[in-house]
C-alpha cells in the first residue's frame, strides 16, 4: 500500500483550494493500494486556507507571520497513524509544508526552493516508510 498527496488525485485541499491532478498518480489510486490524504485536513486546517511555506528551522510559517507548526505536525501524525493502520510501506509527495520530497519552499514567498522534505514526508521517512516525489514518477 502506497499513500500520496490527496491534491494529486484531484481533490481540492492546497491551500487555495485548488488540486495539482497528476493522471498517473489517479490511475494508480483508480487501480487500487494507493491512498490519497491531506495532512493539512486531516490537522483541521480550513481549505482554502493561508499560504505556508517550510519547514525552516523546523518552523511552518504563513505568509502574515503566523506560526503553523503545531498543526502540521498534527496532520503528520494523523498520516503516519494511518499509514501504520494500513501498512503503507511508501508515500508519493509534491511541494507543500507538509508533502515536499527533496525540496522545500524557501520560506520567502517567491517561489523558490531549498533542500529539504515537508513535515509529513519527514516524519514519514524516519518511521521506514519509502518517500518518492511526484516528479520522479511521471
Amino acid at each position: 500500500m502506497k499513500l500520496c498527496s490527496a491534491c494529486l488525485c484531484g481533490i481540492n485541499c492546497r491551500w487555495n483550494g485548488k488540486n495539482r491532478l497528476n493522471d498517473k498518480i489517479l490511475a494508480m489510486v483508480a487501480r487500487g493500494g494507493v491512498l490519497p490524504v491531506c495532512p493539512e485536513q486531516l490537522a483541521g486546517l480550513p481549505t482554502p486556507r493561508e499560504a505556508c511555506e517550510g519547514p525552516i528551522d523546523g518552523r511552518v510559517i504563513s505568509k502574515s507571520g503566523r506560526d503553523f507548526t503545531d498543526e502540521f505536525t498534527r496532520g503528520a501524525v494523523k498520516v503516519l497513524e494511518l499509514a501504520r493502520a494500513v501498512g503503507a510501506t511508501e508515500f508519493i509527495g509534491t511541494e507543500s509544508p507538509s508533502c515536499s520530497v527533496g525540496k522545500i519552499y524557501d520560506g520567502k514567498f517567491s517561489g523558490g526552493f531549498v533542500p529539504g522534505n515537508g513535515i509529513t514526508a519527514a516524519l514519514l521517512k524516519e518511521n521506514g516508510i519509502k518517500i518518492t516525489n511526484v516528479a520522479d514518477i511521471i
